[in-house]
Parts: C-alpha cells; sequence; structure tokens
C-alpha cells in the first residue's frame, strides 16, 4: 500500500478534506489518467508483435484508415444493387431499375444517387458462405466482424453476449498491427451497438485482445427512431473537467512516480514498457482539442449536413468523416437500428416495398453516396477505404421461411448464399463489378467471395498480412484471418 507524497489534503479540490482513502494506491487500482488511457496506449505498445515479411499485389498498404457502413440487419441485394429481370413475379423485385454510371450495371430505383456514384466504387455481387446451423443474425455478424464462428449457438441461432474469450473485432486487429502515431481516438464505433434481441454488442469488442483495443463506443441517448440523436452527442471523457486543474494532473503524475520509487519489482517488470510514455499520450488526448473538435459536428455547413441527411446514418456518416480527418483509423458505422425489428431495419420479413423505399432506402442512399462523394472532393478517397456490407442478404424467393422466421408475400427471409457488398477508396479499382449472381440473385455464378476473404482484402489495404499470428487468451496462435486478400479488388 503505497501513501502519494504531498500535504495532507492540499491539492485537492476540496481543500477542507483530510486523507482518505482516495490518497492511497493499492496495486491493480486505477487512477483517472495514468491507468485508463495510459495504460490503453500502454497495453497496444505491449501487444505489438512482429508481422510477417509477406507483402506486395496490388493494393497493399494503400489504406491509412477505414470506414465500415455495417448494415446490420441484412438488406435485400435484389431490391437494392442487384435487380433481376425475367424472374417470377415473387422473385421480381416491387422497383423499377434504372442505369448506373458503370454501363451495363442497374440498381433500383431506391438508389439514384448511389447510381451516379457507382463508378467510384468496386461492387463485389457474388459475397457467400454456407452458415452452421441456423442463420440469424448475432452468428453472421459475429463472422462478419471477427471472421471466425463460434461453437455456442442456441437453437435460435444467437450467441452468448460478449465475453473476454471472443475473437476480436477487425477493427481492434488493424489497431493493434497499426498504432496510432498521433493522439486521436483510434477505433470508434457509432451510433449504436452491434445487437439482435437481447445479445448487445457480439462481436464488437477486442476479446481477447484485451479492453486496450476495444473500440470507443459513441452511443447517444435517444430511441432508434430519433432521427436526431447524433446532436446527443457528449464525449465528456475528452475534455478536462473543471475540477481537475493542473495541481490535481500532478497528483496523478506522482502517484506514478510514487509506484517506479517504491517498488522495484514492478518497475523492473514494466521496464520495457515506457511508462510515461503511454502516460503521456494518454494526457496528450485529453488536452488535445483535435479528438474533441472532431465530435462538434455543428461545426458543419449547414448545406454539407443537408447533403449527408438529417437522419442518424446520414449523421453518423459525417461523423465518421470528421473522425478519420482528424486521424481516427478505424470507424464503423452501425445502422441505426437493431437487427430484428421494424420500421427501418433492414431485417425486412414483411412489408418490405414500404419501408425500403420511405424508410431505410433513402437514408441509406443519401448517406453513403454524401460519404464517398465528401471523402473523393477531399482528396481523402485514396487513403480511406469505404465499405458498406450487411452479414448476408434476403432471400429471391418472397414469403418463403428460410430461417425459421414467419415471412410475408411482401417479405423476404436471410440469405447468405448471395449477396452483395460496395467498396471504395484504399487501392480498390473504381468501376469495377466483381463476381455474377445467377438469374435469380440466388448463388454465385462467378468468384464467390467469402466474408473472410473481404476481411483479408481489409487487412491487405493496410498492408498487414492476413496470416499474422496473435495469439488467444491461451496464449494459442491465432490467424488474423484463415483467407487470402482479394487482389482482383485492387487497382
Amino acid at each position: 500500500m503505497f501513501v502519494i507524497p504531498g500535504h495532507s489534503g492540499k491539492d485537492l479540490c476540496d481543500r477542507h478534506l483530510r486523507p482518505t482513502r482516495r490518497d492511497v494506491m493499492r496495486i491493480g487500482g486505477a487512477s483517472m489518467l495514468g491507468f485508463s488511457l495510459g495504460s490503453l496506449f500502454q497495453f497496444q505498445a505491449m501487444a505489438k508483435q512482429a508481422e510477417h515479411a509477406v507483402s506486395g499485389g496490388p493494393g497493399w498498404g494503400k489504406a491509412r484508415s477505414i470506414i465500415l457502413c455495417y448494415l446490420q440487419g441484412g438488406p435485400s441485394h435484389l431490391d437494392l444493387w442487384d435487380p433481376k429481370k425475367d424472374v417470377p413475379d415473387n422473385v421480381r423485385s416491387a422497383f423499377d431499375t434504372i442505369p448506373t454510371a458503370i454501363k451495363g450495371v442497374h440498381f433500383t430505383e431506391i438508389l439514384p444517387k448511389l447510381a451516379k456514384v457507382v463508378d467510384k466504387t468496386t461492387l463485389i455481387r457474388s459475397m457467400s458462405y454456407t452458415p452452421n446451423g441456423l442463420f440469424n443474425h448475432t452468428a453472421a455478424i459475429y463472422q462478419m466482424m471477427t471472421g471466425y464462428t463460434t461453437d455456442k449457438v442456441s437453437p435460435s441461432g444467437q450467441l452468448e453476449p460478449p465475453s473476454p474469450k471472443d475473437f476480436p473485432n477487425f477493427g481492434s486487429n488493424i489497431i493493434k498491427q497499426r498504432p496510432m502515431d498521433q493522439p486521436m481516438l483510434p477505433f470508434v464505433m457509432l451510433p449504436r451497438p452491434l445487437q439482435e434481441s437481447n445479445v448487445v454488442g457480439k462481436g464488437g469488442t477486442a476479446g481477447f485482445l484485451g479492453k486496450a483495443f476495444d473500440p470507443y463506443t459513441v452511443y447517444p441517448a435517444g430511441d432508434d427512431l430519433n432521427m436526431n440523436k447524433i446532436d446527443n452527442i457528449k464525449v465528456d471523457d475528452l475534455k478536462l473537467r473543471p475540477e481537475v486543474f493542473a495541481a490535481r494532473l500532478e497528483r496523478r503524475a506522482r502517484l506514478r512516480d510514487a509506484l517506479t520509487a517504491n517498488i522495484p519489482q514492478i518497475e523492473a517488470a514494466v521496464a520495457d514498457q515506457k511508462i510515461n510514455e503511454h502516460y503521456d499520450r494518454a494526457l496528450q488526448l485529453i488536452i488535445s482539442q483535435k479528438a474533441r473538435q472532431a465530435f462538434e459536428i455543428e461545426r458543419e455547413p449547414d448545406a454539407m449536413r443537408d447533403l449527408y441527411g438529417r437522419n442518424t446514418f446520414g449523421q453518423s456518416c459525417l461523423l465518421a468523416r470528421r473522425l478519420v480527418e482528424a486521424g481516427t483509423r478505424v470507424v464503423e458505422v452501425v445502422w441505426p437500428k437493431v437487427a430484428n425489428s421494424d420500421n427501418h431495419s433492414w431485417d425486412q420479413h414483411k412489408d418490405l416495398t414500404k419501408r425500403m423505399k420511405n424508410q431505410s432506402g433513402p437514408m441509406f442512399d443519401q448517406g453513403l453516396s454524401a460519404l464517398i462523394t465528401d471523402l473523393d472532393q477531399r482528396g481523402m478517397l485514396d487513403e480511406t477505404l469505404v465499405v458498406a456490407v450487411g452479414e448476408f442478404g434476403r432471400s429471391p424467393q418472397k414469403g418463403l421461411s428460410t430461417s425459421g422466421n414467419d415471412n410475408s408475400a411482401d417479405g423476404r427471409d436471410h440469405w447468405p448464399y448471395c449477396y452483395t457488398a460496395m467498396l471504395a477508396g484504399g487501392g480498390i479499382k473504381r468501376g469495377y463489378v466483381h463476381g455474377k449472381s445467377d438469374k435469380t440473385g440466388s448463388a454465385p455464378l462467378e468468384d464467390p467471395v467469402h466474408p473472410r476473404q473481404l476481411l483479408a482484402s481489409i487487412y491487405h489495404a493496410f498492408g498487414i498480412a492476413p496470416q499474422t499470428i496473435i495469439h488467444n487468451h491461451l496464449n494459442q496462435p491465432r490467424e488474423l484471418v484463415k483467407a487470402e486478400a482479394v487482389t482482383e479488388l485492387f487497382a
């Protein structure tokens, strides 16, 4: 047990207080700075390992940041960006098709804005995998985010809640392999957690990498139907509260010094961990206005906010651009509606036509097209990888039950066997369509791409070998992902 040196109670905000338990630190305790954000940076450095000497190929190391627009819930590829003609009525989309900026490529009328900018992107029309057992959202989300499946799946297809034994989210792997070199949040997730029913956050943590690599979560108050909830964002932990003045910060520094001076064995154990450096990085992050100002979306002109759309998804995409512009490495924009729900959720087992046309479709079309256009005009797209994908597509045949759910004649069930993803920037080709689905959008006709291969391609874009070894909670070696990058996607 160690007492921080200094006059009793004289450097506290409440000067009348006598020494209390707050004046005493036990090994394993935590302080405001030195062992919270400071330990985050420390653990990142501790966990950094040598990478494979594998490099090269198209697109290798072109990306410095990534924005994942995660379409949680699984949008229908047939009703968005892979419509089919000359198919039975119970397969054909209710929406008309429109030409796009790529000759011969058509979208549905739901995506008029994306149709105009698709020449800046690559479409993968052959995303595909065969699930183990029922393919409900939680298991599919976990695979999409980590590249791994889990053995513990309930009869409904849902997984257990997040665990420290989980495989890490790909964003956690990226910031571990590519640590930050400036005082900025490395990994941010917004505006809500990954979720199916009461399973919240599965696949969205650093798992066995440790909490040091967890995302900084920004989940503003408000219901999923509150389209202005981004205006409720509060990041108080990124600013110094009035009661935390210089003397108090110095007190924390003395706490750190006390440990070094009084515990030789701990000093020896952490001799190579550069504690001062990690403390300084944490302090700089909080003192720096860069991180805090990135969240001040009100600084954007009204015209820019209107361009993205005055709704949760659009404003989240704008905030993602601001974060990347400020130096954040990974931003995951989770679709702002829980997977298995109504209204603008992509999980459209019924009322698909109305919900997609009036709710989810316009928000998605405006927000993603604005993000791609804005990044391109700012010269940021070359080094910012943008990915839009869900955990699966929807069944070609309407009203068919494929996952144990009830579906109306105007609804489609889960379908992992064939769906679409959109990529842009970070070395990705422009105006390219990879793969092809069959006549009814039921299966890939050419070049199938597994979600693991998509993750491998993301790692490749950052100059990280997909086979890089990390160690799990049992110190067992595991690859980042068991797949090879699809280099055909890169220019």
